[in-house]
Parts: structure tokens; sequence; C-alpha cells
């Protein structure tokens, strides 16, 4: 059982959902990043995904795009991200998930990535653009660090593709809400509640619900159907206004 696994599991048996809050690295400031990923894990995070920016974000919605730019246009890259990660490793409560597009990856290198990645303190990693018919070598690799690959499904994907991906999932499943981009839904699809129970059927490790989470009451009328939440948007959008996470992390305790 990964690390990852384990703290949401904690969090169930506490009686709550795991808390999954995604910010992109280097935003507003390179500065204000580290201060707003101290306020996220000092006010209920579990686990932290943090964005690695990419010039063609496919699966990001305007408001982590423009997040991204801002922080490409500050000289934030893959490689900064595990050299600052780094000086601070052991100062987080939260597990660390990297969340970004393959290319950075592979350019930086596999190994390399996998290496300094583990030494800095990430337990996970998300690749929304890597099929998982082509994330064999990587997986592996990663595996080897103890770095976990989670796994995305959606409501496009079939019993079938589930049962495949059950097969080598580990940490949690990543569902993605609806078919679109980040933060813009403004309502669930009526068939995420079948893609989640046929989700719980297929994988033996927790389900995450992502994509368009705002609010604690959003998540009612799924119950037990999922067992931690992200949200990135909406949070971005209130650290924009406020200035601090610590007031939306405040409506999920």
């Amino acid at each position: 059982m990964t690390s990852l696994t384990q703290r949401i599991n904690a969090a169930n048996k506490a009686g709550r959902k795991a808390i999954i809050p995604f910010l992109t690295a280097g935003f507003p400031t390179k500065n204000d990043f580290f201060t707003h990923l101290e306020e996220l894990d000092a006010n209920g995070a579990d686990i932290i995904e943090i964005g690695v920016p990419f010039s063609d974000p496919a699966a990001d919605g305007p408001v982590v795009e423009a997040a991204s730019l801002k922080a490409l246009e500050q000289g934030v890259t893959l490689q900064w991200i595990i050299d600052e990660l780094t000086k601070r490793k052991g100062q987080y409560q939260a597990e660390l998930v990297l969340m970004g597009y393959i290319n950075p990856f592979y350019q930086y290198g596999f190994e390399k990535f996998a290496q300094d990645a583990a030494n800095a303190g990430v337990s996970g990693l998300i690749v929304p653009d890597l099929p998982l018919d082509e994330d064999d070598d990587f997986k592996t690799i990663l595996k080897q660090h103890g770095i976990t690959l989670i796994s995305l499904i959606g409501l496009n994907t079939p019993k079938e593709r589930m049962q495949a991906y059950a097969e080598k999932a580990e940490g949690y499943v990543y569902v993605v809400s609806y078919m679109g981009t980040t933060g813009a839904a403004v309502a669930f699809p009526p068939e995420l509640k079948k893609t989640l129970s046929e989700a719980r059927e297929a994988f033996n490790i927790p389900l995450a619900l992502g994509f368009g989470i705002k609010e604690p009451k959003q998540l009612e009328p799924f119950g037990d159907a999922i067992d931690a939440v992200v949200f990135g948007s909406a949070l971005i959008k209130d650290i924009e206004k406020k200035g601090s996470a610590i007031p939306f992390m405040e409506r999920w305790k």
C-alpha cells in the first residue's frame, strides 16, 4: 500500500473525505507559491498536487492555464520546482504529487527526474497526456524510486478500460467529473454516478473526484462513492481574490 493510499484511508477512517488541493508551481509569484503551499499544508490538505507549468496544457481550463503561463513568464521550470522542494524536504505534512504533461518530464530525463523527485520528497505523479498503453517504462522507473503514477479515468472510460487500469493502478484513481477542461463545469453530468459506480467495482484503491469542485455541498449526491476531493481552479481564483489559501481551505473543515 502506497503512502498516498494510506493518507486517504486515514482521512476516511476519521469520517471525512481526503482533501487534495491543486496549485500551479510558482503561482502567483515564486515566493508567494511557497507561502500558499504552507497554508494548504497547515489547513487540512492530505495530499497537495503541484502543477508543473506548461505552454500547452491541454486538460486545463482558463484559470489554471493563465496561472501556468504566469508562472512560465517568471521562469518557473521543472528543475526549479525540484530544486526548491529539495530545499524544503521534510517541511510538509501532506504528501506531494506533481501534475504535469509528459514533455517536461521527457526533456528532464525519466530516470533523472524520478531520482531527483524522490529526493525532493515527491510521492506521486499525474500525467494527463500519458496513455495507459504507453506508460509502462516511465511507471517502472518511477516505482523503482518510490513514486506512484496516478491513473486518470473519465465519463468516457468503459468498464474494460477501467479494468485494464486497475491491473496496475496504485495510490488513488483521479476521476474526472465531466468531459472538458478544468474549472469549466456548471453542474456535474448525470452519468457521473454510473462512472463512479463502475470505478468502485473495478478498483481496490481510493477514488478522488476532480474538475469543477468548488464547495463541499457538491459532493453530497455521491456519499461514499468517492474517497477524496481534488480542487484547483476555484482555489486559484480565491487566492487571486483574497491573497491567501486559508479562506478556501476553511470551508472544507
